[in-house]
């Protein structure tokens, strides 16, 4: 095997300008993928759990439709299927000096639409750990829904999906070198490009993975304390009764 292992620590160490933007467009696309997915997980998990069927079940199809479908299916469908059926269409954007392209605008909005199919799941299981007790107590209370959920339950459930939060924010750094399919310039294209020209493979392969374990790793240090912080590992404390919190309210 002919490994150039000078090469291999001059990309690891000092890696190219082009390779840099890669891993800078590759935190900023999980980031945003990442938020809007929680936003729009929040309100799919709502209307699952809606009294309204119809509601429900737009909500539950939704889920079945992302969770059963490959993440790059659905990228090449929203940035290539769309357009070709003239529904919507990818236009660059300027903002002052930047500008976002359509390709990375449609790999955000797909990373993020799959992200919420899976965190509208993990909110309905985390609202759903929640004593019963405090929806029956507030209710008796005149709490408002609104109310109930912002003071009560939301932040019982948050310490409750902590983690699986993480572990999809984990999962979301990943995925991002799947929108490369569509030409968005992250760290995968970027190594791809630099070994058409080169075809230094396993050095530059490797630096790849080793970024990658490195962004990983260093979400999972700050997940372990987050764990610590919000003492994830140990025996739940008894819940606030929703009197107190709607004094809290107050």
């Amino acid at each position: 095997m002919n490994f150039d292992w000078p090469y291999f620590w001059a990309q690891l160490i000092t890696p190219s300008g082009a390779f840099l933007e890669g891993l800078g467009l590759t935190i900023i696309m999980s980031v945003s993928a990442q938020l809007l997915g929680f936003i729009i997980g929040l309100a799919v998990a709502f209307a699952r759990m809606s009294s309204n069927k119809y509601l429900s079940i737009l909500a539950a199809s939704y889920i079945w439709i992302i969770r059963g479908t490959p993440l790059l299916v659905q990228i090449v469908f929203i940035y290539t299927g769309l357009a070709a059926a003239g529904i919507l269409r990818f236009e660059d954007i300027t903002i002052g000096d930047i500008t976002f392209p359509g390709n990375l605008q449609a790999g955000i909005l797909a990373l993020a639409i799959n992200e919420a199919a899976y965190m509208a799941e993990i909110y309905r299981a985390g609202i759903g750990a929640v004593d019963r007790g405090q929806f029956e107590a507030a209710k008796a209370l005149g709490m408002p829904p609104i109310m109930l959920m912002r003071h009560i339950v939301l932040p019982q459930a948050f310490r409750i999906i902590l983690l699986p939060i993480g572990n999809q924010f984990n999962i979301m750094l990943k995925n991002t070198t799947l929108v490369s399919v569509i030409g968005v310039s992250e760290m995968l294209l970027v190594t791809e490009t630099i070994n058409s020209a080169t075809f230094r493979t396993f050095e530059l392969y490797s630096v790849l993975g080793i970024y990658f374990l490195l962004l990983t790793s260093l979400w999972n240090i700050f997940m372990a304390w987050a764990e610590r912080h919000f003492a994830l590992g140990r025996p739940a404390a008894k819940s606030p009764p929703a009197l107190a919190a709607l004094e809290i309210a107050k």
